[in-house]
């Protein structure tokens, strides 16, 4: 996934500082991240969403607020109202590029920053809110004990999650006067909100009022036992996932078509997390799976393992086979299953005459329908026919370059 470091130039004219994560294949459509109050651009949901959606053809541009992160400015002077407009900015500085964003991600105080700004901003066909509150001002919960210091001193040093950080007044009364209701109902793009139930920060009772005050297209997805910042890899790789999928529906992904030579398209894998062994698999913008290993050879165990996906392509290729062979024939087969398992054994066990190991797939096909036995002898022949069984078989060439 290449990434692009890039600044605008925010809100009240310091420079903000950006990533813009695109694809590595063809660029299909952009998305504008938002971050959680006083968070960064760089969090685990905000890499992980952006590494997964640049995945399926989305360029994501995540940035730090005023004041916040690697972005310049000072953040005691920002105001609930002055993020919106850094969100403008940031949209411009897509558009100048070419690239105005036609999905807009808010996480917490940013998803509210989301709901807000999506009406001003034409190009943006969805809208997704992670964790946020239907009332902005609910954020002030996090410093109640402030704000009395805030409103007598125009500003105080409050502790957020051990991180001393100075908050203005303007931004307590800003915040607090903010109300969505009126932007949520009048929307007018598609909106997916993803909440997770247990969320101490802000309550899964936000999510319920968004989604009442919002009108469809809008769906309700829940992060089973994800906290508020998504900390963890799981969650975040869920959240990310559901992103992808929902927004294909609204967005215009159609892929230009494959290169030469790959008439079926390339299928890009690429590292998910470097302390283990996930993988991400995109097939064209379209189809996504992930790779692993189980957890006795030190992977995660979230995905099938190489060689369960060797034994996935057999196992489907054999069963298209058979159903387009009995399809021609007009055969009355009902259902076909094939379970294929893999083992490695030496040559001299399998017939063969050297001492070395091979590969060895088990393979076992289930054939319902009235079928005679002719016929059914005639479908585990054709079984053979499949190509992927006969790449298999056959000795394959691999050519391995640099990129």
């Amino acid at each position: 996934m290449p990434t692009t470091r890039l600044t605008f130039t925010g809100h009240d004219g310091a420079d903000l500082s950006a990533r813009l994560d695109l694809p590595e294949g063809p660029h299909l459509a952009t998305a504008l991240f938002a971050h959680c109050f006083t968070c960064s651009k760089d969090i685990l949901a905000a890499r992980r969403i952006a590494a997964r959606l640049a995945g399926a053809g989305i360029g994501v541009l995540r940035f730090d607020f005023t004041g916040l992160g690697h972005s310049e400015g000072e953040f005691e002077n920002t105001t609930f109202t002055s993020n919106v407009d850094d969100l403008v900015l940031a949209a411009g500085a897509l558009e100048a590029r070419g690239m105005a964003p036609s999905l807009l991600i808010g996480h917490s105080l940013g998803g509210a920053a989301v709901l807000r700004v999506a009406r001003r901003l034409p190009s943006v066909k969805a809208v997704t809110t992670i964790g946020a509150p239907f009332d902005p001002g609910h954020v002030t919960h996090n410093f109640a004990g402030a704000l009395d210091r805030i409103a007598a001193d125009g500003s105080a040093e409050v502790d957020l999650g051990g991180r001393p950080i100075r908050i203005g007044h303007a931004f307590v009364e800003d915040v607090s006067a903010a109300a969505l209701a009126p932007d949520i109902a009048q929307l007018g793009k598609a909106l997916l909100i993803l909440h997770a139930p247990l969320d101490a920060v802000v309550g899964i009772d936000n999510a319920a009022e968004i989604f009442r005050a919002a009108r469809h297209p809008k769906s309700f997805v829940t992060l089973g036992t994800a906290d508020h910042l998504i900390t963890g890899p799981k969650d975040a790789e869920y959240a990310a996932g559901v992103i992808a999928a929902w927004s294909a529906r609204y967005l215009d992904l159609r892929a230009p078509a494959p290169p030469p030579g790959a008439p079926e398209g390339i299928v890009r894998v690429s590292e998910a997390d470097r302390e283990g062994f996930l993988q991400d698999i995109n097939s064209g913008p379209h189809h996504h799976a992930v790779a692993d290993e189980p957890l006795a050879y030190g992977g995660t165990d979230r995905g099938m393992s190489p060689y369960g996906f060797l034994s996935a392509g057999l196992g489907a290729c054999t069963s298209m086979t058979i159903r387009m062979y009995a399809r021609r024939k007009e055969w009355p087969l009902a259902h076909v299953r094939v379970d294929v398992s893999h083992e490695k054994v030496h040559a001299q066990d399998a017939g063969g005459v050297t001492p070395e190991k091979i590969d060895r797939f088990i393979r076992t096909v289930f054939l319902e329908g009235d079928l005679d036995a002719e016929q059914r002898a005639r479908l585990l022949e054709i079984a053979d026919k499949c190509p992927v069984h006969r790449t298999l078989e056959a000795t394959s060439q691999i050519v391995t370059q640099a990129g």
